[in-house]
């Protein structure tokens, strides 16, 4: 039997030694799982392209100009990859240590899936930081609030469960998905690309499943120094929610608009109010929600 053609895709900047801990970590993958990988380095200037080359000289390195962010830097090589025309495609973090049989294990859970629904399928992998062992990225459901448009991390879940979206830390998605949603959306920067493929993955008839356990490690993203940390002033958090790295006002717009319904304008505003009245400690997550239970669909056997 042919084995599946995988294009791992990933982006970076300025951090070599983690880069490159990455890359390692996905090169020592059990049961010869072959890929090809495709790195955006966005203009680093530590040499981390230089070390990569030395080290892994396969790996495909597309240059940026140091602008790109997250979502400018995996469009671009997604975009790359794309052209070879893949049967699947790993989004990867270039700060995720994988465990031995992460690929593997994605690969398992998109076949078991695949045996009880006839849907293009995305496959999520959670992770855990390094240092508190507690989950940190992975699929995410829509709050069931009516007042929320929140999306909440799920966390580490003990059966393949069907979620709403994911964050991009760790994503198996196949060709078919790709043919039908295309890349990530240029309107984006730096966050909210993830979410907002996901969401237009659901909305053309795609399903996206969370794996059981743990894929690897990705230490959280700390609320300290962001627009939730009430040590700052409110002019500072007010900076910080319209930076690129939070809701800038453009992308933000584009997000509430096509996935906030009739009302948008009323969760768009939301991030700013609450960077000006201040909000509760949401160090829990690395993105600013809280794991919740609920009803969740699930496959056991």
């Amino acid at each position: 039997m042919k084995k599946a053609q995988l294009a791992v895709i990933m982006t970076c900047f300025n951090r070599r030694s983690t880069t490159v801990s990455c890359l390692r970590a996905l090169h020592q993958q059990k049961n010869s799982v072959e890929f090809d990988v495709y790195l955006t380095d966005d203009g680093s200037s530590d040499g981390t392209a230089d070390a990569v080359k030395k080290e892994f000289p396969a790996v495909n390195i597309l240059q940026g100009n140091g602008n790109l962010y997250w979502v400018g830097g995996m469009r671009l090589a997604f975009a790359s990859s794309i052209k070879k025309d893949y049967d699947y495609y790993l989004w990867l973090n270039d700060d995720t240590i994988l465990e031995a049989d992460a690929i593997e294990r994605l690969f398992l859970a998109n076949q078991k899936i695949s045996e009880q629904t006839d849907k293009d399928l995305i496959v999520v992998g959670t992770t855990k930081d390094i240092f508190t062992g507690i989950a940190s990225y992975g699929g995410s459901i829509k709050s069931q609030k009516w007042y929320s448009n929140k999306f909440d991390f799920l966390g580490c879940t003990q059966y393949l469960e069907e979620c709403d979206t994911f964050f991009g830390n760790c994503v198996l998605i196949s060709r078919n998905v790709v043919q039908k949603v295309g890349n990530i959306d240029p309107a984006f920067i730096h966050s909210m690309g993830d979410t907002d493929y996901g969401l237009r993955a659901k909305k053309k008839n795609c399903s996206i499943w969370v794996a059981p356990g743990y894929v690897g490690t990705c230490s959280k993203n700390s609320v300290s120094n962001s627009w939730v940390d009430t040590k700052l002033s409110v002019l500072e958090r007010l900076k910080k929610a319209i930076h690129i790295k939070a809701f800038p006002l453009k992308s933000w717009t584009v997000f509430c608009r096509r996935h906030s319904g009739l009302f948008w304008f009323i969760y768009w505003i939301l991030p700013y109010l609450r960077a000006v009245i201040g909000y509760r400690n949401l160090a829990a997550s690395p993105t600013f929600v809280e794991e919740v239970e609920k009803q969740r669909t699930t496959i056991t056997d």
